[in-house]
């Protein structure tokens, strides 16, 4: 943040609607902490309506009222019963969405909404509210629904489900007073909407780096811990989700059972997990483990274990999801096999800065070769690899530079008023 960009009044509340937000681990609540604390450092007064309880687990329960980074941090009840179920979920965010509008409508000296698609239909509190407080909106495109529903199997095409949540992104994208998009991918998918010229910022997410660095092996305790001194290993860490299988590495791991110095490590959540569990279990290999999400104060070890970082895209997915896992990893200075589809974001950054490899969907031939490849490169191509990934982060997908460039775009539309 510059001198310059201190310009606000104190009497500018920015309220911000996110189902997620820390000490959930979810990375969308993340990236929401970063804007909403960098907002408050400009001088707003910023107030968050989130969910009281655990996105993934709603057994954790968080204070109904906390003051975090200057962030007002308002936690709301029933707002959250887990991922369970898709009736659950809804239920869940209906309740979530009610209680934001009635609070929006009393937030004081409201001069900007920032919203995003935690839940899905979070749009509709940030409407209610900005109908009647004329306050414009910021809208953080961080994923597409229904697109997702459609690709995961959820719903059809055709349902009326589908058709109504898209009348409801016309409604959000034609109000909206910026919309920003992760990659060019969601944005022409977004400007099939409506159009969004002057309207449309496409950048993605920053990596969070305040809990990132690199670690050597030899001082890495994530690797003592696990045994895996002298082995290469590739690792998934994130959320596996069933719209982008992990299918082809892990029959191509089965080749390698003989090579000793070969440890594949898959780590996280999501629905995909559970196909990853019943392959080991079926096939019993012995160089493939499971293990769950790491606590963030350990992440920058569990990514700096690994020698390759996976980064699993589903064909049908491009522009839907965007693959934040891939800056965590280059921030460690990891090179990256994309098992996805080409052209994709990813596959844009590989080919154009060398830093990794690319398997196509189901192509376990491909997977094994390029396993092989891994193996048979020498330490410091590995090495070097990842000193390229390292340096595009610094250079292009810094934090500071990526969250500066975000707060700026919020600040902007408070000015430019509804």
């Amino acid at each position: 943040m510059n001198d310059t960009q201190k310009t606000s009044s104190p009497n500018q509340t920015l309220l911000v609607i996110s189902q997620v937000y820390p000490p959930d681990p979810a990375s969308v609540g993340q990236h929401i902490a970063d804007a909403a604390a960098e907002m408050v450092q400009r001088g707003y007064r910023v107030r968050v309506l989130t969910a009281n309880r655990g996105y993934d687990d709603p057994s954790m329960k968080y204070p109904a009222k906390e003051l975090r980074d200057g962030v007002e941090v308002r936690r709301l009840p029933m707002s959250s019963f887990g991922k369970g179920s898709i009736p659950v979920r809804v239920l869940g965010a209906f309740s979530f969405l009610f209680q934001c509008i009635l609070r929006g409508w009393c937030t004081p000296k409201l001069s900007g909404i920032l919203v995003s698609t935690s839940p899905p239909m979070a749009s509709i509190a940030a409407l209610a509210v900005a109908m009647f407080r004329r306050a414009p909106i910021t809208y953080w495109a961080m994923d597409l629904n229904p697109d997702q529903a459609i690709a995961l199997g959820r719903v059809r095409e055709n349902a009326l489900s589908v058709k109504a949540f898209r009348a409801l992104n016309r409604r959000i994208l034609s109000k909206a007073r910026t919309v920003v998009a992760l990659d060019r991918f969601m944005a022409d998918r977004l400007k099939a909407y409506t159009n969004l010229d002057g309207r449309m910022e496409v950048m993605p997410p920053w990596p969070h780096e305040d809990h990132l660095e690199v670690v050597t092996h030899e001082t890495n305790p994530f690797r003592k811990e696990h045994g895996l001194e002298g082995k290469r290993v590739i690792m998934f860490s994130g959320n596996m989700s069933i719209a982008s299988p992990l299918t082809a590495i892990l029959e191509a791991g089965l080749k390698f059972q003989d090579r000793e110095d070969l440890v594949f490590m898959f780590i996280g959540g999501g629905g995909g997990k559970k196909a990853v569990e019943q392959f080991i279990a079926e096939h019993k290999p012995t160089n493939m483990r499971v293990l769950p999400y790491q606590p963030l104060s350990q992440l920058r070890y569990s990514l700096s274990s690994a020698d390759v970082h996976i980064v699993a895209v589903g064909d049908d997915i491009v522009g839907i999801c965007h693959p934040c896992k891939v800056y965590g990893a280059m921030a460690v200075a990891r090179p990256i096999i994309l098992l996805g589809p080409d052209p994709c974001h990813i596959s844009d950054i590989i080919q154009g800065h060398g830093i990794g490899w690319h398997v196509a969907q189901g192509d376990t031939d491909g997977a094994t070769k390029v396993i092989q490849d891994i193996l048979d490169s020498p330490e410091q191509t590995l090495t070097d690899m990842g000193a390229k990934a390292k340096s595009l982060v610094d250079e292009q997908f810094s934090k500071q530079f990526l969250l500066n460039k975000f707060c700026d775009i919020v600040e902007r539309d408070i000015k430019t008023g509804a």
